[in-house]
Formats: C-alpha cells, sequence, structure tokens
C-alpha cells in the first residue's frame, strides 16, 4: 500500500520495574496485555448483546459505531474495576503486605514497642 505510514511499536526509555525478579515484571506485562485484551472483548460482547437485544443485527460496522450510552459507560466502568481487582488480587496482598521482617527486625521491634 503506498503512503502507508508505519509505527514504530516499541517505547522509547527504560523499560519500569516493579517487582526485585524482572521475570515477575515480564509476567506481570504479559498477564496485563491479555487482561485489557479480554476487556475489549467483554466491551464488544456486551455491545453485541444490546444490539441483539434492540433487535437489531450485530454486524461489524454497528458494533464499531456504537456509543454506550452514559449507564452503559459506567455498568462497564465497575465490571473492569472488578476484574482488574481479581486479575491483581496477589499483587495487591504482596504490596498491601510489604517486605517481611527478618526475625532479628522483628524483636527489635518487640523491644521497641516495650520500652
Amino acid at each position: 500500500m503506498a503512503g502507508k505510514i508505519k509505527v514504530k511499536r516499541r517505547a522509547k526509555g527504560a523499560r519500569p520495574y516493579f517487582f526485585p525478579d524482572p521475570t515477575s515484571d515480564k509476567l506481570l506485562s504479559i498477564v496485563m496485555a491479555l487482561a485489557g485484551e479480554v476487556s475489549v472483548l467483554h466491551d464488544r460482547l456486551d455491545t453485541m448483546e444490546r444490539l441483539i437485544e434492540k433487535g437489531e443485527m450485530p454486524r461489524h460496522d454497528a458494533i464499531e459505531s456504537y456509543v454506550p450510552p452514559a449507564a452503559v459507560r459506567a455498568e462497564r466502568d465497575v465490571w473492569r474495576e472488578e476484574f482488574l481487582s481479581r486479575v491483581l488480587r496477589v499483587v495487591h496482598a504482596e504490596l498491601d503486605a510489604g517486605p517481611e521482617d527478618t526475625p532479628e527486625q522483628y524483636e527489635a521491634a518487640i523491644q521497641s514497642v516495650s520500652r
């Protein structure tokens, strides 16, 4: 195709790391990419169901041009928040727990509080 613009697929700059092990970060990136795709599929399926309920044939152009009303966007936002919460539950739990203390750090904290 003449005149087609090619866009680079790589972001510039250093890759952000959230975990000490780079493999965990790579896995998180993969999971988040898949979660994004699931979210898009959920919205498209929801659109198809709504079109069918209105008696419309869920054709490609109808799906692409569908603009959800505010109430539908709000429902989808709630679903997305709950979905991401489930996907990231383990990560959130680990972050909330913070780094584990060594027995020595624990004992020092007990001694400090006891004084």
